[in-house]
């Protein structure tokens, strides 16, 4: 796999690759980190790369008077999408996803931030989220994405019930932030979504010493359940 392409659409710097860089690197793709916000993002024929990663940010799908990006991103994301060409999703950009494969994003009335472990389906249960069970990870939205026609949901926590969602082996998306390693980046989280924090009633205190006991086993389990899916795209 080696020279193989990936594109990843950042929204804010601190929502990064994480974990899943040094996984894409062992695995021999050249990723290019394309802020979305900067002066000529987006400007790549859809089915180029490789690989296409779309990455989280603090804005909803419906936002898109205010934040006009979002449709070319949604163009771009559905004809990749048609063409079946590996796609993968984290949060916003997964909710992304799901809006371009024609399902519903929509608030849920109260946030989800902190630390769950998910509940798996038998669909997700035998795919590369396997790896993910039984371990807690970072849930980080307000919104939830309706599963895409033809699609298979793949993970549900108890204040989400659609998590995950696949199309064959090569689109996923993942509503949770696995990819954090909170032991060295939570406190950019942390900082970064100050005012949510705030405004959502969420113990930053609490939120901070939860992360402690769960960094290397979700670090890990993240490793593992991402570089499954990139072997499954080999086939």
């Amino acid at each position: 796999m080696t020279g193989r392409r990936a594109i990843a659409l950042r929204h804010v710097h601190f929502q990064d690759l994480g974990v899943y860089a040094g996984v894409l690197a062992a695995a021999g793709y050249e990723v290019d980190v394309q802020d979305v916000a900067a002066a000529g993002a987006l400007q790549f024929r859809a089915l180029d790369p490789d690989l296409l990663l779309v990455l989280g940010g603090p804005v909803g799908v419906y936002d898109q008077d205010a934040y006009p990006f979002l449709v070319e991103q949604q163009a771009l994301l559905s004809e990749r999408i048609a063409a079946d060409r590996p796609t993968f999703g984290v949060c916003l950009g997964a909710q992304q996803m799901a809006a371009a494969m024609g399902a519903r994003v929509a608030p849920m009335g109260h946030k989800e931030i902190g630390f769950a472990p998910l509940d798996l389906s038998v669909a997700g249960a035998a795919g590369p989220l396997r790896h993910l069970a039984g371990t807690s990870v970072l849930h980080w939205h307000g919104d939830m994405f309706e599963i895409p026609q033809g699609a298979q949901r793949l993970a549900a926590t108890s204040r989400c019930a659609n998590q995950a969602f696949a199309r064959g082996p090569r689109i996923l998306g993942l509503q949770f932030h696995a990819e954090v390693d909170v032991s060295r980046d939570l406190e950019r989280w942390l900082v970064g979504h100050a005012v949510e924090l705030a405004t959502s009633g969420i113990d930053v205190v609490g939120l901070r010493s939860a992360a402690v006991g769960r960094a290397v086993a979700m670090a890990a389990a993240a490793r593992e359940m991402f570089g499954a899916w990139l072997d499954g795209l080999r086939a």
